[in-house]
């Protein structure tokens, strides 16, 4: 077996990997990864080995992150830590012991009756460049069968019967400072709490709703066309309606007013203004008080609509206050609102994270070679790609069927800026199915520690009490004298 898995060497004398137990394990499981035949003396060992491979890589992963604390919290430059490519090494060892494949095997090869032989027709097709499961579920019914045409009827159910049993997991981040007053505003040295809320789909469900989706959105689009014609036609029409009432109407002239003729007009004027002096003179008396009159009235109304005027705009003042003041009381109360839904739902979380005990068995995994049935699991954890830089420890999910929902922990960064993370859910089963989500985190600086508050001013307090204590001894001194005169 060794001769032919090929380079493994031998004469490296670095314990415990000389070791005849070690060796074998090591072999036994590259066999398995490369999907080699075995001889029977040694397919109990190997099955053994597989069945413990899970637990033991979970185990390794936990020591891995213990190491990663302790380095942190020593300041010896010796002691270093392990970095963040062997714990996610760790992660992907799981998924292809689990599937019996290799690292640079593709993702395709964990459907049954597909093989190398046949995985070349699928993933060199010059008209259908298929990497991965996702690109294979994406296709339309026929395109993936005339991909797939080399399978038979039968053959080929069995594939899109897995195929859509396959998980699709989406995640929603919101990361959020609990127990404080501002939870959106990140600063230096605070607890960032992610929530991380996982939702679990197959394949086919996930796929078949774009499918309706896209072909729903099609046929309004037919539609659309057709009535967007007719209703260019009715247009075209209405504007020769109107061109035709526009001519019609041009024909039409209005009459004009003949001018009078200006030799007339200082006449009409000269009678005018002698019949007015006969009328001023009879009545010079009624004109002057009845003009008298008017002025009142004129003041009278001028100050009626001043008072009017200054009352509307006090009104509307109070009114666009009270509008005011409205809003911001409603404003407060659905922030208060929101506050509260938002306590609750967390102490809800914290209550059934105590008392609650789920069950660790989610859905059965199908793989091809491994010995036993599967659970299907998750890791989930938060880390800086660019530093290479492991930020939250990882979190196990064993719950996951249908909707989980995660707090992810970590200290905030010591100096204020921008930050990128990157949010990992990453599969213990499936290999090509690890879902990557960017995080960007904005950290302001903390805020000042108030000095003066009027609940630590207790300086007053005591003044009072002081006073008090000194009114009450006056008073009994003087019961004390009074008490003596009467004596």
């Amino acid at each position: 077996l060794i001769r032919e898995i090929g380079g493994i060497n031998l004469k490296k004398n670095e314990p415990p990997l000389t070791y005849p137990y070690s060796l074998k394990a090591r072999v036994l499981l590259l066999t398995h990864l490369a999907r080699m035949q075995v001889p029977e003396v040694l397919e109990e060992d190997q099955q053994f080995i597989l069945k413990k491979s899970p637990a033991l890589l979970q185990e390794m992963i936990n020591v891995i992150c213990q190491l990663i604390i302790m380095a942190r919290s020593r300041e010896e430059r010796e002691f270093r830590a392990p970095s963040l490519g062997s714990l996610e090494n760790c992660m992907k060892l799981s998924q292809m012991t689990v599937q019996g494949l290799q690292q640079f095997k593709s993702p395709l090869l964990q459907l049954p009756h597909i093989e190398e032989d046949n995985l070349r027709r699928v993933s060199n097709h010059k008209k259908y460049k298929i990497k991965s499961i996702q690109d294979l579920v994406s296709l339309k019914g026929s395109d993936r069968r005339n991909l797939l045409h080399f399978l038979e009827d039968k053959k080929y159910e069995e594939v899109m019967a897995v195929l859509g049993s396959f998980p699709y997991v989406t995640m929603d981040i919101k990361p959020q400072v609990l127990d404080d007053e501002d939870s959106n505003n990140i600063t230096v040295g605070s607890l960032v709490t992610v929530l991380v809320t996982l939702t679990r789909q197959t394949m086919a469900e996930v796929f078949e709703k774009e499918q309706s989706i896209c072909a729903a959105e099609e046929q309004p689009t037919e539609d659309g066309q057709g009535d967007a014609s007719k209703v260019k036609s009715k247009g075209w029409q209405q504007k020769n309606k109107g061109t035709k009432k526009a001519s019609k109407s041009k024909k039409k002239k209005p009459l004009k007013k003949k001018p009078v003729p200006p030799s007339l007009q200082p006449q009409k004027q000269q009678k005018q203004k002698q019949a007015n002096g006969v009328a001023h003179r009879f009545n010079d008396i009624y004109i002057i008080v009845k003009e008298e009159e008017e002025e009142v009235s004129d003041k009278g109304s001028e100050s009626e609509e001043e008072e009017t005027n200054r009352d509307s705009q006090s009104e509307k003042d109070d009114g666009s206050d009270r509008d005011s003041d409205r809003e911001q009381d409603e404003k407060q109360n659905k922030d208060d609102e929101a506050e509260w839904q938002e306590l609750q739902q967390s102490i809800q979380r914290k209550e059934r994270a105590l008392l609650e005990t789920k069950s660790k068995i989610t859905h059965p995994v199908y793989s091809l070679f491994f010995p036993e049935e599967k659970q299907e699991w998750w890791w989930l954890y938060i880390a800086d790609r660019k530093e290479q830089m492991l930020i939250c420890m990882p979190y196990h999910v064993c719950t996951l069927k249908d909707k989980e929902e995660v707090e992810l922990k970590f200290p905030a960064p010591g100096k204020p800026g921008n930050y990128q993370y990157t949010v990992y859910l990453r599969s213990d089963s499936y290999m090509g199915l690890d879902q990557i989500k960017p995080l960007k985190l904005e950290v302001h600086e903390a805020k000042p520690v108030p000095e003066n508050h009027p609940q630590w001013d207790t300086a007053i307090e005591g003044d009072e009490d002081q006073e008090d204590s000194e009114g009450f001894e006056d008073s009994f001194e003087e019961e004390e004298e009074e008490e003596e005169d009467d004596d």
